[in-house]
């Protein structure tokens, strides 16, 4: 019919359309893995004929792969031996060590010498006893011959027996003293008072200086007794008596 214009045909499109990139990677991979080849170039990916076996390819590529890991491996090796060595070799903090084993060294021998000054105190105030043969017959606090109780204990002996120093001081007293006799006091360094009583012979004067286990006189028999022996009294301080057993033990020493 004329006047009449027939409708345009719109051109069909293709049905074929081009593979995408990640596709064409997908693919170049598969061929690898069955016997090809992969290549970049540009921004394209070109599929090549067959020149070796998957497991070459797979070498190349694990070969390339390890030589970077052996490169940063490389580095951060080399990066850990400058640290530890600068650390090694720092001057502030060898000094800071140095410094440290000074003052223990210094306070390890603060600690050897008190050490030693106090075990030499103990050996020089180590008590002894009065005399080396004896007996025990009368003990401190009984009652009986004495006109309260008795003050002391007496160490059994033949007159003329050495009577020593129990312990490290200074003679404050000698003399005879009515009911004690002849009696010998000697004041120790800390203070406590000891009396060696009934003496036949005193060998020491007022102001002299004893040492433990030092002779100091002789037993006897002199002002009130009913036999030879040595009265021994412990007073400490100077003040009244307490028991010279107990004190013995105290100073590791049994009568």
């Amino acid at each position: 019919m004329s006047g009449k214009r027939r409708a345009s045909t719109p051109p069909r499109r293709s049905l074929v359309r081009l593979p995408s990139l990640p596709l064409v990677a997908g693919v170049a991979v598969l061929a690898v893995s069955a016997g090809g080849a992969v290549t970049g170039s540009g921004s394209g990916v070109t599929a090549l004929a067959s020149t070796g076996s998957a497991v070459e390819a797979t070498q190349a590529i694990g070969s390339a792969a390890g030589q970077a890991l052996t490169r940063r491996s490389v580095v951060v090796s080399r990066d850990h031996i400058r640290d530890s060595g600068n650390e090694e070799t720092d001057p502030e903090l060898v000094a800071l060590a140095e410094k440290q084993m000074a003052e223990r060294a210094a306070k390890l021998e603060q600690m050897r010498q008190a050490a030693e000054k106090q075990a030499a105190k103990i050996k020089e105030n180590k008590w002894v006893l009065p005399l080396s043969s004896y007996g025990i017959t009368a003990t401190f606090g009984q009652y009986g011959l004495w006109a309260s109780y008795h003050t002391g204990l007496d160490f059994n002996a033949n007159s003329g027996d050495q009577i020593f120093s129990v312990a490290n001081g200074t003679v404050t007293e000698t003399g005879y003293d009515g009911a004690y006799g002849n009696k010998t006091v000697v004041t120790l360094d800390d203070g406590t008072e000891i009396w060696y009583c009934h003496q036949t012979s005193i060998y020491v004067s007022v102001g002299d200086r004893v040492n433990g286990s030092e002779v100091i006189g002789t037993v006897g028999a002199t002002g009130n007794v009913t036999g030879s022996h040595l009265h021994l009294e412990v007073r400490p301080g100077g003040g009244g008596p307490v028991d010279p057993f107990q004190a013995f033990v105290e100073h590791g020493i049994v009568p």
